[in-house]
């Protein structure tokens, strides 16, 4: 599994600073996550996963999750969320980045920051001996804090030989619930963050999930162990702070 999140933190890496404003298509960019899988003899999770057509789910402005990738011009001004798994020897990870691209609306940075920033207080609760909606409870505390909405109708999991396994990690509900975490668990946390209301609705396609009321979406994702050392990131981006 940590050989797996190296190949996603990779790809995410490299997925972001290829955004041309203007000029990069969604497309481009799952053509591109697909030939870093390759180059690194790694599996998609995604692709064929229940008829999923892509490597790679592109998510832009009012779309939450599992928007496929096509024609779509990425625009001055987008956000983009890049969500990717990557599966080395049977192990899966995976993780989640929301960038800007180019110049974008302060309130649109500051979503992404609180999106982040959410992501890492859940993470911060994967101790061993907690509950697992300690970590729920952290997130939505911190969103709502910033008078965003947690989105319900989707969750984080477990993930291992398989990309979605037991148990689910809702990013929302009160604390001291749930399994409590135990060494060795591997956990792919996963907050959506709305900046109007929770509810989401799905598109014509049958994939893509987008905000009911429009408005825009971020979502950040790591896969983590839990150890008697701390929650371990394995999906951890070179340079990338760890804000505790």
């Amino acid at each position: 599994m940590r050989a797996a999140g190296k190949v996603v933190a990779e790809a995410l890496t490299r997925l972001e600073a290829s955004i041309i404003p203007g000029k990069t298509t969604t497309a481009d960019l799952d053509k591109l996550a697909a030939a870093i899988l390759s180059e690194r003899n790694a599996l998609p999770s995604f692709k064929g996963y229940r008829g999923y057509p892509a490597v790679l789910c592109v998510a832009v402005n009012e779309e939450v999750v599992h928007a496929i990738p096509g024609a779509r011009v990425l625009r001055e001004g987008d956000i983009v969320g890049m969500d990717i798994g990557a599966i080395v020897q049977g192990y899966h990870a995976d993780a989640a980045v929301t960038v800007p691209v180019g110049e974008v609306a302060p309130a649109a940075l500051n979503l992404l920051r609180v999106t982040r920033e959410a992501l890492f207080r859940g993470i911060a609760q994967a101790q061993v001996g907690n509950r697992l909606t300690d970590i729920s409870h952290a997130i939505q505390q911190y969103v709502e804090q910033n008078d965003y909405s947690v989105v319900r109708d989707l969750v984080g999991h477990g993930i291992g030989r398989s990309m979605h396994e037991d148990p689910q990690v809702p990013n929302y509900g009160p604390p001291g619930r749930g399994p409590v975490l135990r060494e060795g668990m591997t956990l792919a946390i996963e907050p959506m963050v709305n900046m109007g209301g929770p509810e989401v609705e799905t598109l014509s396609d049958r994939w893509t999930m987008v905000t009911k009321d429009r408005t825009l979406s971020a979502h950040f994702e790591h896969t983590i162990a839990i150890t008697s050392q701390g929650p371990d990131i394995l999906t951890l981006r070179e340079g990338e702070d760890i804000p505790f």
